[in-house]
């Protein structure tokens, strides 16, 4: 007996994990998800780049240029300063860039992304717990102003 979606179970069980973790998150947790997401789709986009695995390639990068952008979006100008407006431009530039990769079919620039992402999210994970907890309670998160990044 063979079985066309092998996979199904354990992507369904995967999605359910995750949706559940969503609903737990704090506004800190959310980011992290969503970086770590963006990396995941940026690795993926890599695997399928070096494969010649066109289609699945630009999927994986509108994915990770989705998730950038939500991440650009959540950001709050206003009390943000110039740390929000520095990660606005700092987005913009990675979407670009990884439009740029998946047009030019060149894997440097996913690393690259990759790399930047990286250095924000271990800035983003040093945020100690007191302040998290803190910035739980007045619903924005201090030093970065995204608040209520997904709904």
């Amino acid at each position: 007996m063979t079985y066309s979606n092998k996979g199904q179970p354990v992507n369904q069980y995967r999605q359910v994990g995750a949706q559940s973790e969503i609903m737990d998150a704090d506004p800190h947790r959310l980011i992290q998800m969503l970086m770590e997401g963006a990396l995941d789709k940026i690795a993926a986009a890599k695997g399928f780049m070096i494969r010649g695995a066109v289609a699945e390639k630009g999927l994986q990068i509108s994915f990770a240029i989705s998730i950038i952008d939500g991440l650009r979006m959540s950001l709050d100008k206003e009390l943000g300063g110039d740390i929000a407006a520095n990660l606005d431009a700092l987005y913009d530039y990675m979407g670009r860039r990884l439009l740029a990769a998946n047009v030019e079919n060149n894997p440097a620039y996913l690393d690259e992304v990759a790399s930047l992402i990286k250095e924000v999210k271990s800035a983003w994970d040093a945020i100690p717990a007191n302040v998290r907890k803190q910035a739980k309670q007045d619903q924005a998160l201090p030093n970065h102003a995204i608040v209520n990044v997904i709904g």
